[in-house]
């Protein structure tokens, strides 16, 4: 199971800004145990060109075994979820 304990995250940081849902999203990642695999945004453009590839409306998106699990709030979900079956 080591090896699905990686985690892909992309979330913005532009100069005069960090989103705090992509904080939030690294935080709840760390605290699972999980290997991140962080992409930073660096730019509007970056961020508009990640939504339109991915078909996604917000920052930041998490992705777990290939599969995007959403944002903070899904992952959040998916993480409780996670804990459940674990117990």
């Amino acid at each position: 199971m080591a090896d699905d304990r990686t985690a892909t995250l992309y979330r913005m940081v532009l100069p005069d800004h960090e989103c705090p849902f992509g904080v939030r999203a690294k935080e709840m990642l760390e605290q699972s145990d999980y290997q991140l695999d962080e992409h930073i945004l660096k730019s509007r453009d970056e961020v508009e060109a990640f939504k339109a590839e991915h078909g996604v409306a917000t920052t930041p998106q998490v992705f777990i075994g290939g599969k995007r699990i959403g944002g903070s709030s899904d992952l959040a979900a998916f993480l409780e979820e996670e804990h459940s079956r674990a117990s």
